[in-house]
Protein backbone atom coordinates (compact mmCIF):
# COMPACT_ATOMS: atom_id res chain seq x y z
CA UNK A 1 0.00 0.00 0.00
CA UNK A 2 1.07 3.58 -0.55
CA UNK A 3 0.58 7.11 0.60
CA UNK A 4 -0.11 9.86 -1.91
CA UNK A 5 0.53 13.56 -1.36
CA UNK A 6 0.10 16.74 -3.33
CA UNK A 7 2.20 19.69 -2.16
CA UNK A 8 1.13 23.16 -3.32
CA UNK A 9 0.22 21.81 -6.74
CA UNK A 10 -0.79 24.30 -9.44
CA UNK A 11 -1.86 23.49 -12.99
CA UNK A 12 -2.21 26.15 -15.65
CA UNK A 13 -3.33 25.83 -19.24
CA UNK A 14 -2.06 29.03 -20.80
CA UNK A 15 -3.55 31.87 -18.77
CA UNK A 16 -6.23 29.63 -17.20
CA UNK A 17 -5.50 28.12 -13.79
CA UNK A 18 -7.29 24.79 -13.46
CA UNK A 19 -5.84 23.88 -10.04
CA UNK A 20 -4.87 26.43 -7.39
CA UNK A 21 -2.26 25.63 -4.70
CA UNK A 22 -3.67 22.20 -3.81
CA UNK A 23 -2.18 20.28 -0.89
CA UNK A 24 -3.61 16.87 0.03
CA UNK A 25 -2.55 13.76 1.93
CA UNK A 26 -3.96 10.29 1.25
CA UNK A 27 -3.06 7.52 3.68
CA UNK A 28 -2.31 3.85 3.08
CA UNK A 29 -5.40 1.97 1.94
CA UNK A 30 -7.69 5.00 2.00
CA UNK A 31 -10.53 5.45 -0.45
CA UNK A 32 -10.33 9.17 -1.25
CA UNK A 33 -12.91 10.86 -3.45
CA UNK A 34 -12.34 14.09 -5.37
CA UNK A 35 -15.87 15.50 -5.57
CA UNK A 36 -17.18 18.53 -7.39
CA UNK A 37 -18.95 19.87 -10.48
CA UNK A 38 -17.56 19.73 -14.01
CA UNK A 39 -14.53 21.96 -14.44
CA UNK A 40 -13.62 22.11 -10.74
CA UNK A 41 -10.18 20.51 -11.24
CA UNK A 42 -10.79 17.03 -9.82
CA UNK A 43 -9.87 15.12 -12.99
CA UNK A 44 -6.89 17.42 -13.57
CA UNK A 45 -5.55 16.43 -10.14
CA UNK A 46 -6.06 12.74 -10.90
CA UNK A 47 -4.33 13.05 -14.28
CA UNK A 48 -1.35 14.75 -12.63
CA UNK A 49 -1.08 11.88 -10.13
CA UNK A 50 -1.25 9.46 -13.06
CA UNK A 51 1.46 11.25 -15.02
CA UNK A 52 -0.86 12.16 -17.89
CA UNK A 53 -0.36 15.85 -17.07
CA UNK A 54 2.60 17.66 -15.57
CA UNK A 55 2.01 20.08 -12.69
CA UNK A 56 2.96 23.67 -13.40
CA UNK A 57 4.10 24.10 -9.80
CA UNK A 58 4.39 21.94 -6.71
CA UNK A 59 5.18 18.30 -6.04
CA UNK A 60 3.39 14.96 -6.27
CA UNK A 61 4.68 12.24 -3.98
CA UNK A 62 4.04 8.51 -3.55
CA UNK A 63 5.45 7.00 -0.38
CA UNK A 64 7.35 10.23 0.20
CA UNK A 65 9.14 10.08 -3.16
CA UNK A 66 8.68 12.93 -5.65
CA UNK A 67 7.33 11.49 -8.92
CA UNK A 68 6.86 14.62 -11.04
CA UNK A 69 9.49 13.41 -13.51
CA UNK A 70 8.68 9.69 -13.34
CA UNK A 71 6.95 8.50 -16.55
CA UNK A 72 3.49 6.98 -16.26
CA UNK A 73 4.60 3.41 -17.00
CA UNK A 74 7.03 3.49 -14.05
CA UNK A 75 4.57 4.77 -11.44
CA UNK A 76 2.88 1.37 -10.88
CA UNK A 77 -0.62 2.82 -11.03
CA UNK A 78 -3.88 1.11 -11.93
CA UNK A 79 -6.22 3.39 -13.87
CA UNK A 80 -9.88 2.95 -14.82
CA UNK A 81 -11.33 5.57 -17.16
CA UNK A 82 -14.93 6.61 -17.73
CA UNK A 83 -15.11 4.80 -21.09
CA UNK A 84 -13.20 1.69 -19.79
CA UNK A 85 -10.79 1.81 -22.84
CA UNK A 86 -10.92 -1.94 -23.48
CA UNK A 87 -9.32 -3.30 -26.65
CA UNK A 88 -12.21 -4.61 -28.80
CA UNK A 89 -9.98 -7.00 -30.80
CA UNK A 90 -8.55 -8.69 -27.69
CA UNK A 91 -10.28 -11.23 -25.47
CA UNK A 92 -11.15 -10.44 -21.88
CA UNK A 93 -8.13 -12.41 -20.66
CA UNK A 94 -5.86 -10.56 -23.10
CA UNK A 95 -7.28 -7.22 -21.97
CA UNK A 96 -6.71 -8.03 -18.31
CA UNK A 97 -3.17 -9.32 -18.98
CA UNK A 98 -2.15 -6.31 -21.06
CA UNK A 99 -0.31 -4.47 -18.26
CA UNK A 100 1.60 -7.62 -17.27
CA UNK A 101 3.27 -7.93 -20.67
CA UNK A 102 5.62 -5.08 -19.79
CA UNK A 103 6.58 -6.53 -16.41
CA UNK A 104 8.90 -9.39 -15.54
CA UNK A 105 6.11 -11.94 -15.18
CA UNK A 106 6.22 -15.53 -16.45
CA UNK A 107 3.38 -16.88 -18.57
CA UNK A 108 2.26 -19.19 -15.77
CA UNK A 109 2.17 -16.37 -13.24
CA UNK A 110 0.41 -14.12 -15.75
CA UNK A 111 -2.34 -16.70 -16.26
CA UNK A 112 -2.72 -17.18 -12.51
CA UNK A 113 -2.94 -13.43 -11.82
CA UNK A 114 -5.50 -12.96 -14.59
CA UNK A 115 -7.54 -15.81 -13.13
CA UNK A 116 -7.42 -14.26 -9.65
CA UNK A 117 -8.39 -10.84 -10.99
CA UNK A 118 -11.38 -12.24 -12.87
CA UNK A 119 -12.44 -14.17 -9.76
CA UNK A 120 -12.20 -10.97 -7.71
CA UNK A 121 -14.55 -9.08 -10.05
CA UNK A 122 -16.86 -12.13 -10.16
CA UNK A 123 -16.41 -12.89 -13.87
CA UNK A 124 -14.37 -16.12 -13.65
CA UNK A 125 -15.61 -17.72 -16.90
CA UNK A 126 -15.36 -14.72 -19.22
CA UNK A 127 -11.71 -14.90 -20.25
CA UNK A 128 -12.37 -16.16 -23.79
CA UNK A 129 -15.09 -13.59 -24.54
CA UNK A 130 -14.63 -10.29 -26.35
CA UNK A 131 -15.71 -6.93 -24.86
CA UNK A 132 -18.60 -6.55 -27.32
CA UNK A 133 -20.23 -9.63 -25.79
CA UNK A 134 -20.30 -8.03 -22.32
CA UNK A 135 -22.77 -5.65 -20.73
CA UNK A 136 -21.69 -2.20 -19.56
CA UNK A 137 -21.38 -3.40 -15.98
CA UNK A 138 -19.30 -6.39 -17.03
CA UNK A 139 -17.01 -4.20 -19.13
CA UNK A 140 -16.51 -1.97 -16.11
CA UNK A 141 -15.50 -5.01 -14.05
CA UNK A 142 -13.01 -6.09 -16.72
CA UNK A 143 -11.47 -2.60 -16.77
CA UNK A 144 -11.13 -2.83 -12.98
CA UNK A 145 -9.57 -6.31 -13.24
CA UNK A 146 -7.02 -4.98 -15.75
CA UNK A 147 -6.16 -2.15 -13.33
CA UNK A 148 -5.67 -4.36 -10.26
CA UNK A 149 -3.94 -7.35 -11.91
CA UNK A 150 -0.64 -5.44 -11.92
CA UNK A 151 -0.90 -5.08 -8.12
CA UNK A 152 -0.70 -1.29 -8.29
CA UNK A 153 0.58 0.98 -5.55
CA UNK A 154 -2.36 3.31 -6.16
CA UNK A 155 -5.68 2.80 -7.96
CA UNK A 156 -7.05 5.80 -9.90
CA UNK A 157 -10.73 5.82 -10.90
CA UNK A 158 -11.97 8.58 -13.22
CA UNK A 159 -15.80 8.56 -12.99
CA UNK A 160 -15.93 4.82 -13.79
CA UNK A 161 -19.64 4.49 -12.96
CA UNK A 162 -21.03 7.46 -14.89
CA UNK A 163 -21.78 5.46 -18.08
CA UNK A 164 -24.00 2.98 -16.21
CA UNK A 165 -27.75 3.28 -15.64
CA UNK A 166 -28.94 4.27 -12.17
CA UNK A 167 -29.72 0.81 -10.75
CA UNK A 168 -26.53 -0.79 -12.05
CA UNK A 169 -24.50 2.18 -10.81
CA UNK A 170 -25.73 1.59 -7.26
CA UNK A 171 -24.89 -2.11 -7.47
CA UNK A 172 -21.45 -1.43 -8.91
CA UNK A 173 -20.49 1.17 -6.31
CA UNK A 174 -21.11 -1.46 -3.61
CA UNK A 175 -19.09 -4.00 -5.58
CA UNK A 176 -16.27 -1.54 -6.25
CA UNK A 177 -15.95 -0.67 -2.57
CA UNK A 178 -16.02 -4.38 -1.66
CA UNK A 179 -13.11 -5.05 -4.01
CA UNK A 180 -11.14 -2.05 -2.75
CA UNK A 181 -11.64 -3.14 0.86
CA UNK A 182 -10.48 -6.65 0.00
CA UNK A 183 -7.27 -5.69 -1.79
CA UNK A 184 -6.56 -2.69 0.46
CA UNK A 185 -5.11 -0.49 -2.27
CA UNK A 186 -4.98 3.29 -1.82
CA UNK A 187 -7.65 4.61 -4.17
CA UNK A 188 -8.35 8.03 -5.68
CA UNK A 189 -11.87 8.24 -7.08
CA UNK A 190 -13.22 11.13 -9.16
CA UNK A 191 -16.96 11.83 -9.31
CA UNK A 192 -19.54 14.61 -9.44
CA UNK A 193 -22.12 12.33 -7.79
CA UNK A 194 -22.55 13.16 -4.10
CA UNK A 195 -24.26 9.85 -3.27
CA UNK A 196 -21.30 7.89 -4.67
CA UNK A 197 -18.87 9.98 -2.66
CA UNK A 198 -20.81 9.67 0.59
CA UNK A 199 -21.38 5.92 0.22
CA UNK A 200 -17.88 4.85 -0.79
CA UNK A 201 -15.30 7.20 0.69
CA UNK A 202 -13.05 7.18 3.72
CA UNK A 203 -12.22 10.80 2.89
CA UNK A 204 -13.91 13.33 0.61
CA UNK A 205 -12.16 16.28 -1.03
CA UNK A 206 -14.81 18.78 -2.14
CA UNK A 207 -13.57 21.03 -4.96
CA UNK A 208 -14.86 24.16 -6.66
CA UNK A 209 -13.25 26.26 -9.41
CA UNK A 210 -9.85 24.65 -8.90
CA UNK A 211 -9.84 25.15 -5.12
CA UNK A 212 -10.25 22.63 -2.31
CA UNK A 213 -13.32 23.72 -0.34
CA UNK A 214 -13.20 21.07 2.39
CA UNK A 215 -11.55 17.76 3.27
CA UNK A 216 -13.07 15.31 5.73
CA UNK A 217 -14.94 12.10 6.31
CA UNK A 218 -18.37 11.76 4.67
CA UNK A 219 -20.00 12.52 8.03
CA UNK A 220 -17.87 15.63 8.55
CA UNK A 221 -18.43 17.24 5.17
CA UNK A 222 -22.14 16.42 5.20
CA UNK A 223 -23.06 17.32 8.76
CA UNK A 224 -20.62 20.18 9.27
CA UNK A 225 -20.07 21.80 5.86
CA UNK A 226 -17.17 24.23 5.75
CA UNK A 227 -18.69 26.61 3.20
CA UNK A 228 -21.98 27.51 1.58
CA UNK A 229 -20.80 25.77 -1.58
CA UNK A 230 -20.27 22.49 0.30
CA UNK A 231 -23.64 22.81 2.07
CA UNK A 232 -25.42 23.23 -1.26
CA UNK A 233 -23.41 20.72 -3.29
CA UNK A 234 -23.79 17.83 -0.85
CA UNK A 235 -27.52 17.44 -0.53
CA UNK A 236 -30.32 20.00 -0.35
CA UNK A 237 -29.95 22.66 2.34
CA UNK A 238 -31.84 25.62 3.71
CA UNK A 239 -29.36 28.42 4.41
CA UNK A 240 -30.71 31.28 6.50
CA UNK A 241 -28.97 34.53 7.44
CA UNK A 242 -28.56 35.35 11.12
CA UNK A 243 -26.29 36.88 13.75
CA UNK A 244 -24.12 35.11 16.28
CA UNK A 245 -25.04 36.34 19.77
CA UNK A 246 -22.91 34.02 21.90
CA UNK A 247 -20.26 31.37 21.37
CA UNK A 248 -18.09 29.19 23.57
CA UNK A 249 -16.26 25.90 23.22
CA UNK A 250 -19.41 23.78 23.19
CA UNK A 251 -22.17 25.78 21.48
CA UNK A 252 -23.03 28.79 19.35
CA UNK A 253 -26.21 30.86 19.78
CA UNK A 254 -27.50 32.32 16.50
CA UNK A 255 -30.45 34.65 16.09
CA UNK A 256 -32.31 33.90 12.85
CA UNK A 257 -35.28 36.19 12.00
CA UNK A 258 -37.59 33.36 10.89
CA UNK A 259 -36.69 30.92 13.67
CA UNK A 260 -35.54 32.95 16.68
CA UNK A 261 -32.50 31.92 18.74
CA UNK A 262 -31.01 28.60 17.69
CA UNK A 263 -28.26 26.76 19.60
CA UNK A 264 -25.83 24.94 17.31
CA UNK A 265 -23.12 22.54 18.55
CA UNK A 266 -19.71 24.21 18.29
CA UNK A 267 -18.38 21.27 16.23
CA UNK A 268 -20.90 22.17 13.53
CA UNK A 269 -20.08 25.90 13.59
CA UNK A 270 -16.26 26.19 13.90
CA UNK A 271 -15.90 29.51 12.05
CA UNK A 272 -18.74 31.43 13.72
CA UNK A 273 -17.76 34.33 16.01
CA UNK A 274 -19.80 36.38 18.52
CA UNK A 275 -21.17 39.63 17.18
CA UNK A 276 -20.63 38.65 13.57
CA UNK A 277 -22.99 37.58 10.83
CA UNK A 278 -23.69 33.87 10.47
CA UNK A 279 -25.60 31.48 8.24
CA UNK A 280 -27.70 28.68 9.68
CA UNK A 281 -27.62 25.43 7.65
CA UNK A 282 -30.65 23.15 7.94
CA UNK A 283 -30.59 20.04 5.78
CA UNK A 284 -33.82 19.39 3.86
CA UNK A 285 -34.24 15.88 5.28
CA UNK A 286 -33.94 17.26 8.84
CA UNK A 287 -36.98 19.53 8.33
CA UNK A 288 -40.07 17.40 8.99
CA UNK A 289 -43.60 18.29 7.87
CA UNK A 290 -46.60 17.54 10.05
CA UNK A 291 -50.23 18.61 10.29
CA UNK A 292 -50.98 22.28 10.85
CA UNK A 293 -51.45 22.00 14.62
CA UNK A 294 -49.08 19.12 15.32
CA UNK A 295 -46.70 19.38 18.24
CA UNK A 296 -43.42 17.51 18.59
CA UNK A 297 -41.30 17.44 21.74
CA UNK A 298 -37.73 18.75 21.65
CA UNK A 299 -38.19 20.48 18.30
CA UNK A 300 -38.51 24.00 16.94
CA UNK A 301 -41.85 24.37 15.12
CA UNK A 302 -42.89 27.00 12.59
CA UNK A 303 -46.04 27.29 10.43
CA UNK A 304 -46.00 27.10 6.64
CA UNK A 305 -47.98 26.43 3.47
CA UNK A 306 -46.96 23.85 0.86
CA UNK A 307 -46.15 25.56 -2.45
CA UNK A 308 -44.69 22.69 -4.51
CA UNK A 309 -44.82 18.91 -4.20
CA UNK A 310 -42.05 16.92 -5.93
CA UNK A 311 -43.16 13.29 -5.52
CA UNK A 312 -40.27 10.80 -5.74
CA UNK A 313 -41.89 7.52 -4.72
CA UNK A 314 -40.75 6.68 -1.20
CA UNK A 315 -39.89 10.31 -0.53
CA UNK A 316 -41.30 13.72 -1.36
CA UNK A 317 -39.47 16.99 -1.77
CA UNK A 318 -41.62 19.86 -0.55
CA UNK A 319 -41.17 23.58 -1.04
CA UNK A 320 -42.93 25.34 1.81
CA UNK A 321 -43.59 29.05 2.31
CA UNK A 322 -43.16 30.36 5.86
CA UNK A 323 -43.55 34.13 5.99
CA UNK A 324 -41.20 35.63 3.41
CA UNK A 325 -39.01 32.54 3.28
CA UNK A 326 -39.27 29.44 1.12
CA UNK A 327 -37.91 26.26 2.73
CA UNK A 328 -37.35 22.84 1.24
CA UNK A 329 -37.94 19.57 3.04
CA UNK A 330 -37.36 15.97 1.93
CA UNK A 331 -39.53 13.50 3.87
CA UNK A 332 -40.17 9.79 3.61
CA UNK A 333 -43.87 8.91 3.25
CA UNK A 334 -45.96 5.79 3.78
CA UNK A 335 -49.30 7.13 2.54
CA UNK A 336 -50.30 10.23 0.60
CA UNK A 337 -48.04 13.30 0.59
CA UNK A 338 -49.19 16.69 1.76
CA UNK A 339 -50.98 18.64 -0.98
CA UNK A 340 -50.11 21.90 -2.66
CA UNK A 341 -51.72 24.77 -0.72
CA UNK A 342 -52.08 22.73 2.49
CA UNK A 343 -51.16 24.46 5.78
CA UNK A 344 -48.50 22.51 7.66
CA UNK A 345 -46.10 22.81 10.56
CA UNK A 346 -42.37 22.33 10.08
CA UNK A 347 -40.23 20.77 12.80
CA UNK A 348 -36.50 20.42 13.37
CA UNK A 349 -34.07 19.78 16.20
CA UNK A 350 -31.48 22.43 17.02
CA UNK A 351 -28.73 19.79 17.26
CA UNK A 352 -29.31 18.91 13.59
CA UNK A 353 -28.34 22.42 12.45
CA UNK A 354 -24.92 23.60 11.35
CA UNK A 355 -23.66 27.13 10.92
CA UNK A 356 -21.21 29.06 8.77
CA UNK A 357 -19.47 32.33 9.30
CA UNK A 358 -20.81 35.07 7.02
CA UNK A 359 -18.74 34.93 3.81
Amino acid sequence: MSTVALENVVKRFGTFTAVHQTSLEMDDGEFVTLLGPSGCGKTTNLRMIAGLLDPTEGNILINGQRINDVPIHKRNLGIVFQNYALFPHKTVAENVAFGLKYRDVSRAEMEERVRRALDLVQLPDSGAKYPKALSGGQQQRIALARAIVIEPSVLLLDEPLSALDANLREDMRIELKRIQDRIGVTTVFVTHDQSEALAMSDKIVVMSAGHVEQVGTPEEVYNAPGSEFVANFLGASNILDGTCEQADGTAVLIDVPLLGRITVPRAKAPAVRPGAGAKLVLRAEKLVLAGEDARKEDTISIPGVVETVDYQGQAVRYFVRSGETQLQAINMIDERPFAKGQPVSLHFRQRDCAALGAE
